[in-house]
């Protein structure tokens, strides 16, 4: 199908990286672009074949497979493809073919390669080697506390093998620990039914006692990995029980085993981009808090956990607007999902509700808007049935007034700006970490220059954002104490969110708006807000030491809660503390409060 320049134009400008190239640049690129018809089920490039350039699905559907024929993605509109083979050797490094008729822009290579050299924004948008990779998880070296299951089955000897049997099918298990109080006596598993009971044609009240395995060889919490594979492979067994101190505590299995290695962000990632309904995306998020364990236990930096599972709400997050595109139709104009709260700021941890909006296009409808409606309420759904719950304060794009043209978005900042009442204050407080998520991204960078251009310069709103700031404070009682929770279900402990990385999440957004800073990120805002001399040398390091400390101790706890059984929470028991780590966490306190106390006194370069 023939497309006019103007049309390849249009459509760019809703497709990152392309929506942020100059005018001039991006008529260059519409002229030079070919436009590839290829109907269902006829290739686009088989495997190591040279590549035309690089792939934009205007229109259709795209299956990637890899050498081995195994399904890597499926691609639909505004997605890219080509790229890494292209820029790598000029060859295809995987296969592609229609899954419908589809229409493709393809963009020549030399084109590419200068947009690459020309634009940074280009740069790093297919730059797949910037971002620092944790190492990878291990299996061997992981401690048995990760991989085992908590409060295993149990019943006493006495037990029938008939009731034990029927144990097991109730509650899908292949195994029973065979206990007397806490202590272990032995363990029986399906195959001591089938190859004892069964074969010997024991009588119907036969005990379990009569068939267990007696004494069996059991492992520690502190053991690791290698060794629950070594005895497994050593004796051919598959249930290996934990003790501690005498007392069973666990049980780790084959299947156990085989759960933790499947479990990794990008496997995540991965069932839930090809995903066909909201109820098939919430069985993968119901595995973050294992994900989340796993993170934790591997070692991996606090950002670096917050980032990978932010990075499947915003998977999620994408795959909902498609489907929605997919059930409503093309959007009428361009449109831009945009998350805040911690989404936005890529620190989710094991809770999260959604807190995101919606901006239009200015050449929006009063009709157009009943789109976007349906488009918001099926997303924010999809969202709370994968476990994103709605945000209780309705900070949503389903709720009209977060679903507007970017003429009235740019008027609602203006306005908090100019009054900033305490109402104001609040908006301003969650809107200042927005982060494009999926859509239009240039309908975003004007607004966000713009909106913190101006609040910088004025100085009242920005001493009211202060105040408001200094709402939330860390705990720190008297004599080197903790203030906890004084009453209600988490009385006596310490809320690691909102008194614990909420002060330092809100003291970033000042320095961010002192020093015009347009990363939402708090880790990144405070070193941001280092280079640019908004906090000294000295009060950086501080201050990001004590974060660090503070969101770690948060995940730590999340992941101990995860292991034991319990949802996780951010109430923390300071029992749970060693004495060790109550002082440096009272420490890292007293350092925000500190650096709390600068700000309030208009000392942000406290140093």
């Amino acid at each position: 199908m023939p497309l006019p320049q103007a049309e390849i134009t249009r459509f760019l400008k809703s497709v990152h990286p392309y929506d942020a190239l100059p005018a001039d640049d991006l008529a260059t690129l519409s002229d030079q672009i070919e436009v590839w018809e290829v109907e269902e089920g006829s290739p686009v490039y088989q495997l190591g074949a040279p590549l035309p350039g690089v792939f934009v699905i205007y229109e259709g559907q795209v299956e990637i497979t890899d050498r081995n024929g195994a399904i890597v993605s499926h691609l639909g509109l505004r997605n890219s493809f080509g790229e890494r083979g292209l820029l790598k050797d000029g060859k295809a490094a995987t296969k592609a073919q229609a899954h419908a008729n589809s229409v493709f822009l393809v963009i020549p290579p030399n084109l590419i390669r200068d947009l690459i050299d020309e634009h940074e924004i280009v740069a790093k948008f297919f730059d797949r080697t910037r971002t620092e990779r944790s190492s990878p998880q291990s299996l061997a070296t992981s401690a048995i506390d990760v991989l085992m299951a908590h409060n295993p089955a149990t019943c006493p000897p006495i037990t029938t093998v008939r009731e034990a049997a029927q144990m097991m099918r109730d509650r899908h298990i292949s195994s029973l620990c065979i206990t007397e109080g806490d202590i272990l006596l032995g363990i029986a598993t399906l195959r001591d039914i089938s190859g004892k009971y069964v074969a010997d044609g024991m009588s119907v009240d036969t005990p379990v006692s009569a068939i267990m395995t007696a004494n069996p060889v059991t492992l520690s919490p502190s053991d690791i990995g290698s060794d629950v594979l070594h005895i497994m492979m050593e004796r051919g067994i598959g249930h290996i029980p934990v003790s501690e101190a005498g007392r069973l505590v666990g049980i780790v299995t084959q299947t156990d085993l085989t759960h933790y290695q499947a479990v990794n962000s990008a496997e995540l990632v991965r069932r839930i981009a090809n995903a066909q309904t909201a109820q098939q995306m919430a069985e993968v998020t119901e595995e973050i808090p294992q994900l989340l364990v796993q993170l934790v236990a591997a070692g991996n930096r606090h950002e670096i956990v917050t980032r990978l599972i932010t990075d499947i709400a915003d998977t999620a997050t994408r795959r909902l607007l498609a489907m929605a595109e997919k059930q409503l139709g093309p959007p009428p104009v361009p449109y831009l999902w945009l998350a805040c709260g911690s989404q936005g700021r890529q620190e989710q941890t094991g809770v999260s509700d959604q807190d995101n909006c919606l901006m239009l296009d200015d050449k929006v409808t009063d009709d157009d808007l009943l789109y976007f409606q349906a488009l918001a309420k099926i997303v924010s759904d999809g969202l709370d049935k994968c476990g994103y719950f709605y945000c209780p304060g309705d900070m949503m794009a389903t709720n009209p007034r977060w679903c507007q043209p970017v003429s009235v978005w740019r008027d609602y900042f203006r306005g908090w700006i100019a009054k900033p009442n305490p109402e104001a204050q609040m908006l301003a407080s969650v809107m200042f970490d927005l982060r494009p998520i999926g859509g239009a991204f240039h309908l975003f960078d004007d607004l966000q220059a713009e909106t913190l251009a101006a609040a910088q310069a004025n100085s009242i709103f920005v001493a009211h954002m202060i105040s408001n700031s200094l709402k939330h404070t860390p705990p720190l009682g008297l004599l080197r104490g903790f203030a906890t929770v004084r009453s209600g279900e988490h009385r006596n402990t310490l809320d690691l969110k909102h008194n614990g990385v909420v002060p330092v999440v809100d003291l970033a957004r000042i320095y961010s708006l002192q020093g015009q800073l347009s990363q939402a990120n708090t880790r990144a805002r405070l070193k941001a807000a280092g280079a640019a001399g908004v906090l000294s040398p000295s009060g950086t390091r501080d201050l990001l030491d004590a974060y660090d400390l503070i969101a770690e101790t948060r995940l730590d706890h999340q992941a101990r809660l995860v292991k034991g059984n319990k949802k996780p929470d951010n109430f923390l028991p300071p029992s749970d503390l060693s004495d060790f780590e109550r002082s440096h966490l009272r420490d890292a306190f007293v350092v925000v409060k500190t650096m709390q106390s600068a700000v309030g006194h208009g000392k942000g370069m406290l140093g």
